[in-house]
């Protein structure tokens, strides 16, 4: 079988956002109007359901049934419960332990009935990752007076947070399009503010990348931290203490560790966390002085801004 072939009957896997993603294959939003879920197959996908087509529903739109519970099935089972579930799970342990029968457990049904919902667990995951970016305030952008360096701090910010919040977050990210709709929603206010920057349009995908990318790092590592500090049962500050102390026992590490500690020592903060979001405003500030830099370069500029 040639690739083409091959290819023409696995469709590559888009997103669960594309109703027509995966064709050739009934998806959950056609099976839901049957009575009888379909049987299932030792891999724990229902038998004819295909292994990559999204059902097309946006989190938490209704299902089946008015009251958004597919006749047969458990009583407030709908994607926005199942969205929220898979959310707290994978915050809990991670997308490493998540799976469909995992997910079905938390929320006391089998994972024949997530199936009435969802395709896949390609599915679960876009649908959490979507679920959470809807924590990301947006700012008013009907507000003319607004300053957009305040904008672009707030949007930073947030953005931030959601990735310290959720550690599972930003490895989804670059898995899958994010072309939900809090997705969109957080992307169109970026790409607004730095619309009112000043920058001239060919450059704003750039300033785009060098804020949000920088926040993207900074927050997964962050939220790495975190989690692990989690995991030791310990504080941050406790943590942070005990590795130092570690670190500067190895032999060789000295002259490394020293400046390192007057570096620290420097930047001021009592904890770890006071240290940490010193450095993100210093760096976003700097971000920001190099747009109002690109901007005002001869020839940089689109004119607006202030």
């Amino acid at each position: 079988m040639g690739p083409e072939t091959e290819s023409a009957e696995r469709p590559v896997r888009t997103s669960v956002w594309l109703a027509g993603a995966g064709k050739g294959k009934p998806s959950a939003r056609t099976r839901r109007g049957g009575a009888t879920p379909p049987a299932e197959s030792p891999s724990g996908n229902p038998s004819g359901s295909s292994s990559g087509s999204p059902s097309g529903t946006p989190a938490g739109s209704p299902s089946g049934t008015a009251s958004g519970t597919p006749s047969g099935h458990p009583s407030g089972l709908d994607r926005d419960r199942i969205t929220a579930a898979s959310v707290a799970l994978l915050d809990a342990e991670g997308p490493a332990k998540f799976s469909m029968r995992r997910l079905a457990a938390e929320l006391g049904v089998t994972a024949m009935s997530l199936y009435w919902y969802v395709d896949t667990k390609d599915d679960l995951l876009e649908l959490a990752l979507d679920a959470v970016f809807g924590e990301v305030t947006v700012p008013d952008l009907t507000d003319e007076d607004a300053d957009w360096r305040d904008q672009l701090r707030a949007l930073a910010a947030s953005y931030r947070a959601v990735l310290v919040r959720h550690h599972w977050v930003s490895p989804l990210v670059g898995k899958y399009l994010n072309i939900g709709p809090r997705s969109m929603e957080f992307s169109a206010a970026v790409q607004a503010v730095l619309g009112r920057t000043g920058l001239a349009q060919q450059d704003q995908m750039g300033g785009i990348g060098a804020v949000f990318q920088f926040v993207y790092g900074f927050g997964t590592v962050e939220g790495h931290y975190v989690q692990r500090c989690a995991d030791a049962g310990l504080s941050q500050d406790a943590y942070f203490r005990q590795a130092m102390g570690a670190i500067g026992q190895q032999p060789g590490y000295e002259g490394t560790f020293d400046n390192a500690g007057r570096i620290m020592a420097a930047r001021g903060g009592d904890t770890v966390e006071e240290m940490r979001q010193r450095d993100f405003d210093f760096a976003l500030d700097l971000l920001v002085a190099g747009i109002e830099t690109m901007r005002d370069r001869p020839g940089g500029g689109s004119g607006g801004g202030a």
